[in-house]
């Protein structure tokens, strides 16, 4: 995983430290049922909290001034504690979409402390803009993720948002915001290295027992005995013909009698030592072979080339090397995934789906980060802007970013993963 980009430091007010150690030693001594009902207390209703300390050290942080400008900050790094405390104990996890529940509730009406009314009606406003920021999101997704029931979330009227669980690779830019603490992190990569390895492992399972299956029917045809086979399911919600072509073309040999992995490596072996300009002509070759020629020839391969003459023409005349591969590859993503999250057109992109279908669109992108694995966090990257752009969208209605999600798992665990398949043929 790549390293996060910390957010500016921003000084703690010794009121804040108060809240903060208050809320650590709430989640370290209290059952989170009782943790829970003072959270709602206190900064949702505002009202009724059973230690005037703490109600103090809240009212005088409303009252600084820009308070509206980073309290955001504050309430989130407040979810943190309670949420790595409960997340570290199995037992508590559940505890932790019910705090995000929370924010969705209407507050009381009973306000009886009128000397608070200013502060109870401050603290409210800025709780609902909370609710409305990144880091908001980001805390409702990893809920989501806890509380998956795999079998509803699969629903293709249900959004696509609660599919979250079922990637890991986007974990790390859909779960984490710009201040969320170290410990948060390192739980989101033990989630994420837990669902890659479960994935992994199911797919491995899936295989075998999909091979087994077609041993048993060519050496016993017409025999009862495939049906004694215990039955694996299939890990993904592609089709079971679907997942086969998906694995024979990602662990197969699919270009000149080679895989994706050795076709990459042997690109690089004979493009050693060349100018940048010839290696941008050589690298123009080696994605067009992964493009059906009637649509390349329409306009892509136009488009393609005109993207690499553009790559950095300054350098055309140095040795290709670590820089240049590296921006080359991360300029290519743009190109053919988008820009940037603050420009999430992706015109390309749906134009290879609708062209080349899901696979050879995947394959494509498979074979820019096999060239430069220093860039498959820029490839996660885009993939989770277009899962947050598209996240509250039915997935029936997104039926072809799923397609790109589910062969992309599938690429990533057969190119990068532990598992070795690639010895086994699906039938």
């Amino acid at each position: 995983m790549n390293q996060r980009v910390a957010y500016p430091s921003r000084s703690i007010s010794p009121q804040e430290q108060t809240l903060y150690g208050h809320l650590l030693a709430c989640a370290d001594f209290a059952p989170p049922e009782q943790v829970l009902s003072r959270f709602q207390s206190l900064f949702i209703d505002g009202v009724g909290y059973p230690e005037p300390g703490i109600v103090a050290a809240l009212d005088q942080i409303l009252s600084d001034r820009g308070i509206e400008e980073y309290f955001h900050f504050i309430l989130n790094r407040c979810c943190h504690i309670l949420i790595n405390r409960w997340q570290s104990n199995s037992q508590f996890q559940y505890a932790v979409p019910l705090l995000l529940d929370l924010f969705e509730l209407t507050p009381c009406d009973n306000v009886r402390e009128y000397s608070r009314s200013r502060h109870v009606r401050h603290l409210r406003q800025v709780v609902k803009k909370f609710t409305e920021t990144e880091q908001y999101l980001t805390l409702k997704r990893l809920a989501l993720l806890i509380d998956s029931d795999p079998s509803q979330n699969n629903d293709a009227d249900r959004p696509l948002g609660n599919l979250i669980q079922r990637y890991p690779y986007l974990y790390e830019y859909c779960l984490v915001s710009e201040d969320s603490p170290e410990a948060h992190y390192k739980n989101v990569r033990r989630m994420q290295a837990q669902a890659q390895q479960k994935f992994e492992v199911n797919l491995s399972h899936y295989v075998t027992y999909r091979v087994r299956q077609a041993r048993m029917k060519k050496l016993h045809p017409g025999s009862d005995t495939i049906a004694r086979l215990k039955p694996v399911s299939n890990p993904t919600l592609l089709s079971d013909r679907e997942l086969v072509t998906s694995l024979n073309q990602f662990s197969g040999k699919v270009e000149h009698g080679r895989s994706y992995r050795d076709t990459a490596y042997n690109f690089l072996e004979r493009n050693q030592n060349i100018t940048f300009r010839d290696f941008k002509r050589e690298l123009y070759d080696y994605l067009c072979a992964a493009v059906e020629p009637g649509y390349g020839q329409r306009k892509f391969n136009r488009l393609l080339a005109e993207q690499l003459e553009r790559t950095m023409p300054q350098n055309d005349e140095q040795p290709t090397n670590d820089f240049l591969l590296i921006r080359t590859s991360s300029q290519l993503l743009n190109f053919l995934v988008l820009e940037s999250s603050a420009k999430p057109q992706h015109f390309v992109f749906i134009d290879l789906i609708n062209n080349l279908g899901p696979i050879l669109t995947t394959g494509l992108l498979i074979k820019v980060i096999l060239l430069c694995r220093n860039v498959r966090p820029y490839l996660e990257k885009r993939f989770s802007t277009l899962f947050n752009h598209y996240e509250t969208s039915t997935q029936n209605n997104v039926k072809w970013l799923v397609q790109m999600f589910e062969n992309l798992n599938v690429a990533m665990s057969v190119n990068f993963g532990s598992t070795d398949i690639s010895h086994l043929l699906m039938p």
